[in-house]
């Protein structure tokens, strides 16, 4: 496979890009939907609030976690996922300013 040649675009660049990777499914967007109006960390439950399997929650909630969207915690045999509200509060603003550009 070819490099991507990431480097030749600015850090801002690069992680408006991540972000809209990280949320490029709907399935995420939900999942981010969900603990942002909770703003709450969830052990569990997200997989009662969508059509998805387990197996598919965790594959979702994975890449939301390798793009530092959310934060995931060990609590006894469960994972608790809430934002990350510091990274949330950044890709806010990469992407006021990104779709505030003319």
């Amino acid at each position: 496979m070819g490099t991507t040649k990431k480097e030749l675009f600015s850090l801002e660049d690069n992680q408006v890009a991540a972000i809209a990777k990280a949320v490029g499914h709907p399935a995420r967007v939900a999942i981010l939907k969900q603990l942002a109006r909770l703003d709450a960390c969830v052990c569990g439950d997200l997989v009662d609030v969508l059509p998805l399997s387990q197996s598919t929650v965790s594959q979702h909630l994975k890449a939301l976690k390798e793009a530092h969207l959310i934060l995931g915690e060990v609590e006894g045999k469960n994972v608790c996922y809430c934002i990350n509200k510091e990274v949330w509060e950044k890709a806010q603003s990469l992407l006021t300013d990104f779709f505030s550009r003319r």
